[in-house]
């Protein structure tokens, strides 16, 4: 009983706050600011999940529109009955230094409140989604809060700020968010300001981070999935090679435990097959940029 009491309180603390920030949508393409977000405005293709943009639960997968300070910063579909994110979409356009002090978000409109905004939790008990109560002394568990869009590839310090939000986060293994995936993060960085080039000579690419759920039982605080696994994607315009071959495109992923050494990059081809295993359906397969973007040639070893 008192557990459903909090929950109420919660909500109507929720109702009283100021215009939204930050939204839950029906489908990303609804937001023009959203959906650019996207390559071409198109969205991943992920069978059971996410195909031609329509969603196949929308009970349970929400498209979130991230909004902080009167701008869109990227886009998260999000597993309410995970309470993970199941990827997040970004521009990258160059980053900033340094790293904001860390103040974590909620999504108060995954708690089905019409005034929403991207929230910093203070007290409450949240049904759908992970909260500050869920990383209390992860660390002790072997994990920490993941970002799928990192702050470190965010292009000024508001939209650092804004990627501090549980929606946009995954228990990941400390050893591996810490090592091989700072690692990899740091490395893509570094390739996309050397390589990708829009026509006004600016850089910028599209990149898709996401998590595939774990199917066994284990939890953070009971509540939260710990991810098998987690992947990434970019693509963009190469101006270096414009003339025969105009996109370049880039992968990596690695399992979700202790030990996982460095992340070699992959084809973009190579991940949308790995992807196959666990994403199913008869609207498959999984692709996760248009076709414009180069899938290099198919696997000679199982991933």
């Amino acid at each position: 009983m008192m557990g459903v009491l909090n929950h109420l309180s919660t909500l109507l603390l929720l109702s009283l706050l100021p215009p939204a920030l930050s939204h839950v949508v029906k489908k990303f393409s609804d937001v023009p600011d959203c959906e650019k977000f996207f390559l071409e405005g198109t969205t991943p293709n992920l069978p059971g999940i996410l195909v031609g943009g329509i969603f196949k639960d929308d009970g349970r997968y929400k498209p979130i529109c991230q909004k902080y300070k009167n701008f869109y910063r990227f886009a998260t579909l999000y597993d309410t009955f995970n309470r993970i994110p199941v990827f997040s979409a970004y521009t990258f356009t160059g980053n900033t230094t340094g790293r904001p002090i860390d103040r974590w978000m909620i999504e108060p409109g995954l708690e089905g409140v019409n005034c929403t905004e991207m929230q910093i939790q203070e007290g409450g008990s949240y049904k759908h989604q992970a909260e500050q109560k869920d990383y209390k002394n992860s660390k002790y568990k072997g994990v920490n809060r993941g970002h799928l869009f990192p702050s470190s590839h965010a292009h000024d310090l508001d939209t650092q700020k804004s990627t501090f939000t549980l929606t946009n986060i995954v228990p990941q293994v400390v050893s591996f968010n810490d090592g091989s995936w700072n690692d990899m993060e740091r490395n893509v960085r570094g390739t996309l300001k050397l390589n990708c080039k829009d026509a006004n000579d600016q850089i910028k690419a599209y990149v898709v981070t996401g998590a595939v759920p774990n199917n066994n039982k284990t939890k953070l605080n009971n509540r939260v999935n710990i991810p098998y696994l987690m992947w990434t994607a970019y693509c963009c315009e190469n101006k270096k090679y414009k003339k025969n071959k105009k996109w370049m495109a880039g992968a990596y992923w690695g399992l979700n435990k202790e030990g996982t050494g460095a992340l070699d990059q992959q084809t973009l081809g190579a991940l949308e097959i790995m992807l196959n295993r666990y994403y199913k359906g008869k609207d498959g397969p999984v692709k996760v940029f248009p076709e414009d973007c180069p899938r290099g040639p198919k696997p000679t070893t199982s991933p």
